[in-house]
Order: structure tokens, then sequence, then C-alpha cells
């Protein structure tokens, strides 16, 4: 069994280099959410605030991005909840393969994102999982809150942030990071759905209430499975 664990084993400066990738590509589209945060209305207070404080792309893009559209606070607040909702889950799976010590695991749990929960899984060792994690937990935090800071100093500088596009960097990064997860046909059907709900709702409801709508494709993807499988069951049944 040595052997062969022995045989799966990454070196750790792979491990590291491919952690530093992720962390430092990443983490450079901090400074797009600082810019698009105070072009919304934010002080840099605020807007460094969101990024040390709630640490996850998404949801803090989703935030500012329903303020600036003049969505409802409480709206704006709500669907990035949700959006940050899933980092729960990713915690679920990441406790039993990193297992951290329980002093650690409060302080860990800010860093349980998207691209740490990616990094990780990617490991063939617990070792090499809790290096990822660690590696990609730090310079993303690291970098991003810095980039949050010289992008909010810098948005009088760069002017209409609308015109540069930098909103939709967040968004784009963590598409990037999504599209490869989406392997089995469920997991693509919410995606897709979702995305029509999101989009097809945009015209009809306030800023920020389609992104809670949204949500809605994984009940109704479940559902139609449930269903499928019970009718399968069933032909299977009669035979």
């Amino acid at each position: 069994m040595a052997g062969a664990e022995a045989d799966k084993e990454k070196p750790d400066a792979a491990v590291v280099r491919d952690a530093l990738g992720v962390g430092v590509a990443v983490g450079l589209s901090g400074f797009a959410f600082g810019v698009t945060s105070a072009g919304s209305g934010l002080t840099l207070l605020q807007t460094c605030a969101l990024s040390l404080l709630v640490f996850t792309g998404a949801s803090q893009f989703a935030l500012v991005g329903a303020l600036a559209g003049g969505g409802n606070p409480f709206t704006a607040a709500a669907g990035a909840f949700f959006l940050g909702v899933r980092n729960a889950f990713y915690g679920l799976r990441l406790s039993q393969l990193l297992a951290l010590p329980r002093a650690v695991r409060p302080f860990a749990a800010h860093w349980v994102i998207d691209e740490t929960t990616a990094v990780s899984l990617a490991q063939p060792t617990r070792r090499s999982a809790r290096i990822g994690f660690t590696v990609t937990g730090i310079s993303l935090y690291a970098l991003w809150n810095i980039t949050t800071l010289l992008g909010a100093l810098g948005a009088e500088a760069i002017g209409d942030t609308d015109a540069w596009g930098l909103d939709a960097a967040g968004p784009a990064v963590f598409l990037a990071l999504l599209a490869p997860m989406l392997r089995t046909a469920t997991e693509r059907a919410v995606a897709g759905i979702a995305v029509l709900l999101g989009l097809g709702l945009l015209p009809v409801l306030p800023v920020g209430v389609p992104v809670l709508v949204a949500a809605l494709s994984v009940p109704i993807v479940l559902y139609v499975e449930g269903r499928r499988a019970h009718r399968n069951g069933a032909r299977r049944a009669d035979r």
C-alpha cells in the first residue's frame, strides 16, 4: 500500500506552482472589483471591507452590480448571500479531505471558495491537498485585497468603468472555473436553466431578483430527474 500511495504523490513544488498560478491569476481580478465597487458608489472602506470580510468574488460582484443598477440593498445582499451559500457545500467536502485541526478550521473556513476547492480536489493525497489549499488561500487572499485597494484608489483615474467592461472580469473568472466542473448531464442542466432564468427575467424583474429566481433551477432539475427515475423503476418492475 505504501508503494501505491507513493506512486500517487505529487511533488510539493508542483503543487505550490499550480496553487500560485491560480492565486495570482484570480487575485489580479480584485483590481476589477475595486474599480467596479468604487464606480457603483461604495466608499473605499466599504469596498475593502467586502474583500476582507466576504472574500468570495462572484458574490461581491453580484452585490455591487445590483447596487450599481439601482437595486434594493436588501435584494442585492440576498442575491450575494445565495451565491455564497455554495461555499458551505464546498466546506463539507473539504472538511473530510483536509481533516484540519479544530483550532484551524474557523480560519480556514474563510478561504473556502471556488479556487481553493478546485485546487484541493485536484490533488492526489491529503498532504498535497493541504498544501494546495493553503498556498492558494494565502496568495489569493493577499493579492485580491491588495488589488481591490489599488482598483478602488484608481477608479477615478480610469473614468467610466462600464466603458472598460471591468465588471465582467469577476463573472468571467467564475465561469472559467465552473465550466470544467459541469461533468454530468444533471449539472449541465442546472447551469443551463439557471442561465435561462437569470437572463430571461432581467428585463421584467428588479435588479438582483433574477439571481434569486435562478436558484430554482436546482429543485426543477431534481424534480425532473426524480420523476424520470421513478418511471424507469416502474418499467423495470413491470418486466
